[in-house]
């Protein structure tokens, strides 16, 4: 029987989580729902009209009441207070009453005919904000390093108020792990320093539902050492409270708060725990916290105040157990544990009962299910009165926490009031049960559009309303099945969600509702679109101040949604400035300057998603100057700066720049001095003697220099000898009985003092002689007179000013002026190499005889003449030098078989020395050149003549001539090759036997014993036989051929008389035709420029030799083309020029064919030239 019970229960828990969802209808009636009230602890402005809320729904509107303090507020008899209207807010007018006689528990009441509902109680209460009072604080003096608490004591206002420490200009006094606020407001030092000491700490409190601030009164520390509290104690002794007589020494932690070893702490379920843990000790301690019973929740703790606060929001039952802080120094450790115990107001387990809407006959369960700690207890109204009160219903039962209905009835519609209650707290809610009978209606408005982006979640509505409940079933498009199954889930409250939507689901959907009673369907539709991507995203960009900057962002999105693309910077808007320019994808920013630095943000929004990326800007510069030069450690000889860099406009500083300027030596002028790495801020310079410095520093980084930095102060060093001597010494003659001796001076910051001149000496090298000085000043050389020719010299040159000689300084060597030399090379031979190569040699010249620096030997040569008769004397002369100590040398590009004559001579620095005795050689034979020329004359049908001029450069006794020739083709391929030797005597020569009308070439070189030399070539053309020129013109006697020309023109006539009669509309002229036999050989075509007839060819013989000489339009005129090359091949006039081209003029025999030209009107007419002379008519 229990089990039957049991399982009737759940059944209609079942039934009441079915039903949870509905809401019904405001056409239909319904108990009152409340649907906004005051919180329960309602704290109001005292400056304000008091405004407790209270509004409700039902059919019909329902109507209100209140209590106060637990009995009924006649808000009629009150002429402060009223009710809006169709309202339950009640509006106190506070401007004719003080707000302390509104102050109590207030329960609003909205009933109709088929209910009560009822409001929290609701606590009103006016916020305070009490004034300190007023106190005379004395000021307190502390000997260094003890630990002090001033206290803040703020009064007591409601809500509590918000505590923070400012100093007279409203600046918040500065915290640390030394110096820190605790919880209640008072203000903890762990050890107390000297800059503690100040006359302004103030403690404010800000109460923020007025929105005012109040202040204590100053308080003043004076901390001082033990010997500054001796000397002060008698001034402050009436007038001070003293702490501390004893030298404080370091020490261990302690606590200033928690004190002892332990303590407790409570707090409710869901509210914020803060515990603070403040030690004193010298150094100043560190504090850690840990959970003894378990780990901290690491999502939901924060520590504060420098880890002096542990905080942890919405605490729930686990965050019970020990708490340990533990304060550690060098010194030691001390630790204090904290015991936590979490107690509840009571709270939903599974939310507040909801509203049951039953048809005649069925069953339902509200359920008011709540936990708290300690255990709350439950109890039940209905319509405001307690259930044990109200009247009996058989249909109606409760057990603890649940109402169970069975067979519920029209007319038991009512409100039920569950109260869950504990030390802590207490929860109220209304629940009714509204009994209808209701056919399903579909409230999702018809046609409605649902649009979701592809693979998101589509969640399509089907809100309905009846009673019974309706069943809820979906079709897609031609419903030819329900929505049910994967990917389509079926909600209770109708909904019909895709998890993951696609393109394909797109469409029409339809929801039905059904119950006993009826059907109701509604028509949605589903819009899947395509999702907004970013292509392209911003990138991050380092940009130098003055330059521009683009950002791009190219987007992709669907066609139907309407973009909108917003840039945002540092999440907030674009500054209004014209220098951003927004196009539709992309962000320039002109002029850049530092405040452009920031992120820059892109949007593009549609009405159904967005899509952002981010970039970073960040604008460079050169450094800011460095500033606050200070020079220290001075010294003689050296001296350190030090400098504060300047902003590096984020671009870290490489380098720094240190320069000097000698005012005393080289006053403007800036040198560098030295460079040190930009983590640096100080550099020992190295300075001279005698200088007065002024420094500057100057920062690098990846931009470029920054400006200068301020000069420092003048930095004078004291005068000293000289640290160097000159360089560069060297000692030279410009005569050959002088010594010049010179050297680099020393600059006026090297002079080291005043009176600066050089002591100069010398002596002759190897003579073991007394150094010889002089003393120089103003001048950089100094000129030794009567010195002997080219002697090596020792030298010193040492810098003295008015405090003494510099170092010993460094021999330098030189020689003495240089002389022609006196002797010329001997033992002076030439080997001949080859025909353009000879060798000379020759013997040195002794060193003493060349009287300077041996700088070479020159080679003077000419050619007297060529060793052939025939060639002219050539006297030119020309010189090869050869640097340096050398003994041979090469002639090259000398002329073979030539008579050349020579000698050498030795040079020095002052010039060259005698010329050796003249030799002579002769260069042998070598092959000649080309011959000079090469003519093709006679050009007959099978033969040609050859004529040639001998070599310019015979180099030699020529021995003969070889000529090579070969035929070419028309595609200038080469034939074989014909070799013919000559005698040296010839200059020409005819070729019999070559073939006619046939082009060659021709090469001929001339040769030496030694060889032949390069060839000359020439191409010519054998003339065209006469046999073969009658066969090419006998074509236009055959029969076909003449056949064929005649039907063209018969066909060409047809035309132009078709032509003729269409141009005179009808008119008829008769034309003669002749058809007389033709035995003229020359057939004439007509020609396109003037309708005239020209030559005729069909074979490509006829086409000009190469080198040949025609019309530029490439054709032949009639007066130069009647006659054969073999008309010209007997004329004497004919010949080829070098390259085998015709140059020659036309014989007499085509002069006579020009005249015989001038009578040709006699000749029979021809169809052709019939055909002309009508077309000259049209």
């Amino acid at each position: 029987m229990e089990r039957r019970g049991m399982d009737a229960a759940l059944l209609l828990l079942f039934l009441g989580h079915l039903t949870a969802a509905l809401e019904v209808p405001l056409d239909l009636p319904q108990p009152p729902t409340l649907t906004h009230q005051s919180p329960k602890d309602y704290i109001i402005d005292p400056r304000e009209n008091i405004i407790i809320h209270c509004e409700a729904k039902g059919k019909p509107h329902p109507s209100f009441s209140w209590t106060r303090n637990g009995t009924h507020f006649d808000i009629d008899q009150d002429p402060n207070v009223n009710m809006r209207p169709h309202s339950g807010t009640m509006v106190v007018d506070i401007s004719r009453e003080k707000v302390e006689h509104y102050e109590g528990v207030y329960q609003c009441t909205a009933r109709n005919k088929h209910g009560t509902a009822v409001s929290n109680n609701i606590v009103v209460r006016q916020s305070r904000s009490p004034l300190w009072s007023k106190e005379r604080i004395k000021p307190i003096v502390v000997q260094e390093g003890v630990s002090l608490v001033l206290p803040c004591r703020p009064p007591a206002g409601l809500p509590p108020p918000i505590i923070f420490w400012m100093d007279n200009n409203f600046q918040r006094l500065p915290q640390s792990s030394r110096v820190s606020q605790s919880l209640n407001g008072d203000l903890y030092f762990s050890n107390v320093l000297r800059e503690d000491s100040r006359n302004d700490y103030i403690c404010y409190a800000r109460f923020p539902h007025t929105q005012t601030i109040q202040q204590k009164q100053p308080i003043t520390v004076k901390v001082l050492n033990l010997d500054a509290i001796n000397d002060t104690m008698a001034a402050f002794y009436n007038d001070t409270d003293l702490f501390s007589e004893d030298p404080v020494d370091e020490r261990r932690p302690t606590f200033l708060t928690p004190s002892g070893p332990s303590s407790s702490k409570m707090v409710l379920r869901g509210q914020v725990l803060e515990m603070e843990c403040i030690a004193e000790g010298l150094p100043t301690p560190e504090i850690s916290w840990t959970k003894i019973s378990g780990d901290l929740p690491a999502k939901r703790t924060a520590f504060l105040h420098y880890q002096k606060t542990l905080r942890i929001v919405n605490v729930s039952e686990s965050d019970a157990g020990d708490y340990r802080c533990t304060a550690r120094n060098r010194h030691g450790f001390v630790h204090h544990t904290i015991h936590v115990t979490v107690k509840a107001a009571p709270y939903w387990i599974s939310g507040a009962p909801k509203n049951l809407v039953l048809a005649p006959g069925e069953n339902g369960v509200l359920t008011c299910r709540a936990s708290g700690t300690p255990k709350p207890s439950i109890t039940w109204a209905m319509n405001g009165i307690p259930i044990e009160n109200s009247p009996k219903d058989f249909s109606r039962k409760v057990e603890d926490d649940t109402v169970i209905f069975t067979d519920v009835q029209v007319g038991s519609s009512a409100v039920y009031q569950c109260n869950v209650s504990n030390d802590y707290g207490y929860l109220l809610s209304n629940a009714f049960v509204n009994v209808l009978s209701e056919p399903p209606r579909v409230l999702t408005p018809a046609h409605k559009v649902y649009q979701v982006i592809r693979n998101h979640q589509a969640l399509i509505d089907c809100t309905s309303f009846g009673s019974p409940i309706p069943k809820i079933t979906w079709f897609k498009d031609s419903r030819a099945s329900t929505l049910d199954g994967d990917p389509y889930i079926l909600h209770d409250n109708g909904t019909l969600e895709i998890h993951v939507a696609q393109m394909h689901n797109s469409g029409k959907y339809t929801c039905v509702a059904r119950n006993t009673l009826g059907i109701s369907e509604n028509h949605v539709y589903l819009e899947v679109k395509e999702p907004t991507r970013i292509l392209k995203q911003p990138e991050y960009k380092i940009v130098q101040r003055g330059r521009s900057v683009v950002f791009e962002c190219k987007v992709k999105h669907d066609p139907s949604l309407i973009p909108t693309m917003t840039w945002l910077k540092d999440d907030g808007e674009l500054p209004d400035d014209e220098r951003l320019i927004v196009d539709s994808d992309s962000l320039t920013i002109t002029d850049v300057t530092e405040n452009d630095a920031g992120v820059y943000t892109c949007i593009m929004n549609t009405t159904l998603d967005h899509d952002s990326a981010s970039a970073e800007l960040t604008v460079v510069e050169q450094p800011d100057p460095p500033t606050d030069l200070e020079l220290t450690d001075q010294k003689k000889r050296s001296v350190q700066i030090t400098w504060t860099p300047g902003d590096e406009h984020n671009s870290p500083i490489q380098k720094f720049l240190i320069q000097y300027e000698d005012s005393l030596h080289h006053r403007g002028h800036w040198h560098n001095l030295t460079e040190v790495p930009g983590t640096k801020t100080t550099a020992h310079l190295k300075l001279s003697p005698y200088a007065q410095y002024t420094f500057r520093v100057m920062a690098l980084n990846a931009v470029g220099y920054s400006r200068p930095s301020f000069p420092s102060r003048v930095y004078k060093t004291e005068p000293a000898a000289p640290d160097e001597n000159p360089t560069g010494v060297q000692g030279f003659g410009t005569e050959h009985n002088n010594l010049v001796i010179s050297w680099k001076p020393l600059s006026g910051l090297q002079s080291n003092g005043p009176g600066l001149h050089y002591r100069v000496m010398w002596r002759q090298k190897f003579l073991d002689s007394e150094w010889t000085s002089v003393t120089v000043a103003n001048n950089s050389k100094f000129v030794v007179s009567g010195t002997p020719t080219f002697v090596p010299y020792e030298l010193k040159v040492q810098a003295v000013n008015d405090y003494g000689a510099g170092p010993e300084p460094v021999i330098a060597h030189g020689y003495s002026g240089e002389d022609l030399p006196v002797a010329a090379p001997e033992n002076v031979q030439a080997m001949i190499l080859n025909s353009t190569l000879a060798e000379v040699h020759w013997d040195p010249v002794p060193a003493k005889l060349i009287r300077g620096h041996l700088k070479g030997y020159k080679v003077y040569y000419w050619r007297e003449r060529s060793l052939h008769k025939h060639n002219p004397h050539h006297v030119e002369k020309q010189i090869l030098t050869f640097s340096g100590n050398h003994t041979r040398g090469m002639l090259p590009g000398l002329h073979a078989f030539s008579l050349y004559s020579f000698n050498v001579r030795v040079y020095n620095g002052k010039g060259e020395g005698p010329a050796s005795p003249t030799q002579k050689f002769e260069t042998p034979e070598g092959v000649p050149s080309a011959p000079s020329s090469l003519v093709i004359t006679n050009s007959n049908l099978d033969s040609l003549t050859l004529e040639w001029n001998p070599p310019h450069d015979r180099n030699g006794r020529l021995t003969g001539y070889t000529l090579k020739y070969q035929p070419v083709n028309n595609s200038n391929e080469l034939g074989p090759v014909e070799e013919l030797a000559l005698p040296a005597n010839e200059t020409s020569v005819t070729l019999l036997n070559l073939k006619y009308s046939t082009r060659y070439k021709f090469y001929l070189n001339a040769k030496t014993v030694r060889g032949a030399g390069p060839a000359i070539s020439q191409e010519a053309v054998t003339i065209m036989d006469e046999a073969v020129a009658s066969r090419q013109v006998d074509i236009a006697t055959q029969g076909w051929f003449i056949g064929l020309m005649c039907a063209i023109a018969l066909l060409i006539l047809i035309l132009l008389i078709i032509c003729f009669i269409q141009r005179n509309k009808g008119g008829k002229y008769p034309v003669k035709e002749k058809e007389d036999a033709h035995t003229d050989p020359e057939f004439q075509p007509m020609k396109e420029e003037d309708c005239t007839f020209g030559e005729y060819s069909d074979n490509e013989d006829h086409k000009p030799l190469k080198g040949s000489r025609t019309p530029s339009n490439g054709t032949v005129k009639r007066d130069d083309s009647d006659d054969s090359l073999v008309d010209y091949g007997e004329g004497g006039d004919g010949q080829f020029n070098e390259d085998g081209s015709f140059i020659g003029q036309y014989s007499g025999k085509s002069a006579s064919r020009d005249t015989a030209e001038g009578h040709e009107s006699s000749e029979a007419p021809s169809p052709i030239n019939a055909m002309n002379s009508l077309n000259s008519f049209v």
